[in-house]
């Protein structure tokens, strides 16, 4: 998937994760008692990004990114020191 943002330096555009809204025994959560995700899919990255890769999902400080919504779909706008992992 392209996306509209191309990020410059060492920023990484990544698409926020769905959000559960429902537990594995069945109870609905309203969104006030949803935690904030902090994992995202990797959408672009900038020439000086040099551990991450298009399609890795990460994980990142939950107030770091800036976040964008561009045709109802939600972006980050992330640099790289704020991303803690990548998921295997």
């Amino acid at each position: 998937m392209k996306t509209p943002i191309q990020p410059l330096g060492d920023r990484i555009v990544a698409k926020k994760q769905e959000k559960k809204t429902q537990t594995a025994s069945g109870i609905f959560l309203p969104d006030s008692a949803k935690e904030k995700p902090v994992a995202a899919e990797v959408m672009a990255i900038g020439p000086k990004v040099e551990n991450i890769a298009i399609g890795d999902e990460i994980i990142y400080r939950e107030y770091a990114p800036t976040e964008l919504k561009i045709d109802n779909v939600e972006y980050l706008v992330i640099k790289e020191e704020d991303v803690l992992a990548k998921l295997a």
